[in-house]
């Protein structure tokens, strides 16, 4: 028998929550967990800012009394404000290849958006871009990444038998670092720089990048972003919550700043050594050992790089700034023995971004999907 429990939002019910896919997928050499800590903070409104403007629930399945399934229903009016839709997201779905199973979880969830009197659902997808998104559906072969969802190749066989179509897909590439940096981008750098008075800045005090460049940073994403698809713009207190969550993280020698002749921020770049194998030691806890693995991957020799964002104003796109992230950053991949650099999410149609590749060796490796479904 499957029965569908709504999750309330306490650590109790969320860690039993959160820890369910790092079970479903135990023995899946491609999986990567979760900082369990994080995904919990994520869906208590205690500690999510997004939960001070969204709505949300979390139901998990049971077969037999036995954990089977999850999924998160979210409303955020403020981006339905925007766009002028009435969507509900779904997100955080994992389930096993049980046709009762998913067709509870969706059905509550579902039913759940429509009270609230949203006439779509698309998915998966988060409270923001901070959030994971996209369902795998190429690639299930490919050791995933801390920065995106894994799941089996049955998950979009459900979506479509459930009537959900494809939105919007991303594709992700695998790059090997050269020897050493193109000359072509060397040469376009530096032009790019003494033709609009740039120049790449470092920090090495997580306390003072917070200070001087915290908030712009994020300011910066909103700025750069805002027509993308999803995008939900950062409010002041979501801002401060991810200066306070990544800038203590990231390793302060792989993230590039560049900036004007006023030292405005014009645009970031923000790479980390790959903490895939971590994750899959510590399997999402910190304790005992896992705050072990996770320093060990950031600090000691690790051969992949995530590359996690790159933001860039506006009035400056196309016009080569992108090059000075990697005329800065991949010096420092050739001193640490980088081979490769995994890219994360880039949409499908955004070929400006994935001519930046063109640079390099590549290998288009995996793509994922968001899906919508009229209720």
């Amino acid at each position: 028998m499957v029965t569908i429990r709504p999750i309330a939002p306490v650590k109790k019910e969320l860690n039993e929550y959160v820890k369910f896919p790092i079970e479903l997928y135990r023995d899946n050499p491609y999986y990567v967990p979760p900082l369990i800590f994080d995904d919990v903070n994520t869906l208590l409104p205690s500690k999510n800012p997004a939960l001070d403007f969204c709505e949300a629930q979390s139901f998990m399945a049971y077969r037999d009394g036995k954990p089977a399934g999850r999924i998160t229903a979210i409303v955020n009016p403020m981006l339905n404000e925007k766009t002028g839709r009435k969507e509900a997201r779904f997100g955080f779905v994992d389930f096993v290849d049980d046709k009762e199973v998913v067709d509870g979880l969706f059905g509550a969830a579902e039913e759940w958006a429509r009270k609230r009197g949203m006439t779509e659902m698309i998915g998966p997808m988060g409270f923001s871009d901070m959030d994971h998104e996209g369902m795998l559906v190429e690639g299930f072969s490919e050791m995933g990444t801390m920065a995106t969802i894994y799941n089996y190749p049955y998950y979009p066989e459900h979506m479509a038998r459930l009537g959900y179509a494809k939105d919007t897909d991303w594709i992700e590439f695998r790059i090997t670092v050269p020897d050493k940096v193109p000359e072509k981008m060397s040469r376009i750098a530096e032009l790019v720089m003494k033709k609009y008075n740039l120049r790449i800045i470092k920090y090495t005090s997580s306390k003072r990048i917070k200070a001087e460049y915290g908030e712009a940073l994020f300011e910066l994403i909103n700025e750069a972003y805002a027509g993308l698809y999803g995008y939900s713009a950062l409010t002041k207190k979501q801002i401060d919550y991810y200066i306070d969550m990544y800038l203590g993280l990231v390793r302060l020698d792989y993230v590039s700043l560049v900036v004007d002749a006023e030292d405005k921020l014009v645009g970031v770049g923000i790479s980390l050594p790959s903490l895939t194998k971590a994750l899959q030691k510590s399997r999402g806890s910190l304790f005992p050992f896992g705050w072990w693995h996770l320093l060990r991957a950031l600090k000691g020799k690790n051969d992949v790089v995530d590359l996690l964002l790159v933001a860039v104003k506006p009035e400056y796109q196309s016009k080569g700034v992108n090059s000075l992230f990697f005329y800065d950053l991949l010096n420092l991949y050739i001193r640490d023995g980088v081979k490769f650099a995994e890219s994360n999410l880039e949409l499908e149609e955004n070929l400006h971004v994935q001519s930046q590749w063109d640079y390099f060796d590549k290998r288009q490796h995996r793509r994922r999907r968001a899906f919508r479904k009229r209720l």
